[in-house]
């Protein structure tokens, strides 16, 4: 899909697209970290816009500053420099409460690792984000199934962690993501620990979500099948991202 994203230069992109498509806009992103010889600058120059309803994936060597970059986008982390928005709302402002209160709202993350609560049904689990923001019991129960549903997993909401397959507890990780439907759902190798077919179920699973559903992703990955499902592909390097 053309236009869909943009990186390296901050130049708008062609098309028709308008400032209401825009998810995510990243302009200027640098990064550095204090070692002993001094500082080592991972982001330099990065500029990334994402539209609604689009996969971006990014690639990039072990070190180049793939997560440092996906957990400024998540704002876990602040840039040196360089602006971020989200549906054209300035984030990373210094206020860290209101910080909290954007990210818990606005966006959703997915981890190679599901890390469901081992305790807790598939249900209760993605659950747990509406609860923590003050949903109802009742309402949050609702909206769980329904991401549940979404995933393709009704059948399996009262079973906990251990009684699921990898894949299927990526799902119900996925699910938990998306159910307080955020605006961008940020993923760091959401495949990296499941085996090929369970992978290439959860691949398509993020392309349906995106194309059908207009789900916005950004995804940090090294796997070939999945950046063959993306709308556009870029490489971090040299601490810029550039059209892979």
């Amino acid at each position: 899909m053309t236009g869909a994203a943009t990186a390296g230069s901050s130049t708008e992109p062609s098309g028709s697209i308008t400032g209401s498509d825009v998810v995510l806009e990243a302009v200027g992103i640098r990064k550095a970290y204090r070692v002993p010889s001094g500082f080592l600058e991972v982001l330099t120059d990065v500029n990334l816009r994402v539209t609604r309803g689009t996969i971006v994936v990014i690639l990039g060597a072990s070190g180049s500053g793939k997560s440092t970059l996906l957990n400024i986008l998540g704002t876990l982390d602040r840039p040196d420099a360089g602006s971020l928005r989200v549906r054209g709302r300035a984030v990373n402002t210094g206020d860290e409460r209101a910080t909290a209160a954007f990210r818990s709202r606005s966006l959703g993350f997915v981890f190679q690792f599901h890390h469901l609560l081992p305790e807790f049904t598939a249900e209760e689990n993605v659950m747990m984000p509406l609860l923590i923001a003050g949903t109802t019991a009742e309402r949050a129960r609702g909206r769980a199934r329904q991401a549940l549903i979404a995933v393709g997993l009704p059948e399996r909401w009262d079973h906990v962690p251990a009684e699921l397959s990898g894949g299927e507890a990526q799902r119900v990780a996925v699910a938990r993501a998306l159910v307080a439907e955020p605006e961008l759902v940020l993923a760091d190798e959401p495949s990296g620990n499941l085996d090929t077919r369970s992978a290439s179920a959860l691949h398509e699973l993020v392309a349906s979500l995106a194309h059908d559903r207009h789900q916005t992703f950004v995804v940090v990955t090294h796997n070939d099948r999945l950046a063959a499902l993306a709308d556009r592909v870029f490489v971090l390097q040299a601490g810029r991202l550039e059209p892979a």
